[in-house]
């Protein structure tokens, strides 16, 4: 395959967006508490399934139901830019959705169920008639649940090998709430475009001011949580690493409260790597309870 394709394949799957649940799949693997000996094949599968295969067909699922939108904002993306032509765009989008559930069929039945769970909201995120990501609310919760909770919560019985402990499960929720306030950040972006295309993001629905208010406030309280119920089970240095990582939050987000549309990505540069990093002391915690 020549490189122009390869390239424009590459770009349609947006591979930094992988980021996210493979950190998240990272975290559920550390929080099953049993060591990964003789499970190294199934985390890499499980990575593979939460990275390359949901997300990344779940992003050519979101190209191609935008590009018509693509074509007026972003011409240049690879479908409406025609580097990807006919309908070969929503063809990748099925083939990767078709090959998750292989993937995933294989790894276990919870796995499977995780699998189609954040298919479904992979596709409804995009497509008619529901189309979550026209209300703030639902779309980013979505995101939020497909990003991290169910990674988590499919790595952790990739290594448990059957449903995970409850606690995990607990975790993965929480995270997955305060990720709803990661992605209206992502919204602060484009509040111009989205009043003029329908688009009701947060940032559209509550005027920018009150929705940075609001996404903080949706990161903050998760996290709070989490450190209670650490503190309940006995996990007093985790609950003081994440504790740490919340306290530095709070120092950074004046800037992103004074200008959110411009310091929206410097935060989550900062204020959402801290978010994650926390999340993978919270998962520590959990290896060392459950073991």
């Amino acid at each position: 395959m020549a490189e122009g394709p390869v390239k424009s394949f590459v770009e349609l799957l947006k591979p930094i967006t992988w980021f996210a649940p493979m950190w998240a799949f990272a975290c559920g693997a550390v929080s099953a508490g049993t060591l990964p000996d003789g499970h190294w094949p199934y985390i890499i599968a499980g990575v593979i399934l939460a990275g390359p295969l949901v997300c990344g067909s779940s992003q050519a699922v979101n190209d191609w139901f935008d590009r018509h939108v693509d074509a007026i904002n972003e011409p240049n993306r690879p479908i409406p830019s025609g580097r990807i032509p006919g309908r070969w765009g929503l063809y990748i989008a099925l083939i990767g959705g078709a090959l998750s559930i292989i993937v995933s069929y294989f790894l276990g039945p919870w796995v499977l169920a995780a699998a189609i769970f954040a298919l479904f909201f992979g596709w409804t995120y995009s497509a008619p008639p529901l189309r979550l990501k026209q209300n703030g609310w639902w779309g980013n919760l979505a995101c939020g649940i497909c990003y991290e909770g169910l990674p988590w919560f499919t790595a952790a019985a990739v290594v448990a090998g059957t449903l995970p402990d409850s606690r995990t499960i607990l975790l993965a929720i929480l995270y997955s709430i305060g990720a709803h306030g990661i992605m209206t950040l992502n919204d602060f972006k484009a509040v111009d475009g989205d009043k003029e295309l329908g688009i009701r993001s947060l940032p559209v629905q509550l005027g920018v001011d009150r929705a940075v208010r609001s996404a903080c406030a949706v990161m903050v309280v998760p996290q709070i949580i989490v450190i209670g119920f650490l503190v309940q089970w006995g996990a007093m240095y985790h609950a003081a690493g994440v504790a740490a990582v919340l306290i530095a939050q709070f120092l950074l987000m004046p800037k992103l409260l004074r200008d959110p549309e411009a310091n929206a990505p410097w935060y989550n540069a900062t204020g959402t790597t801290l978010y994650v990093i926390g999340m993978l002391v919270s998962a520590f915690a959990l290896r060392s309870l459950i073991v």
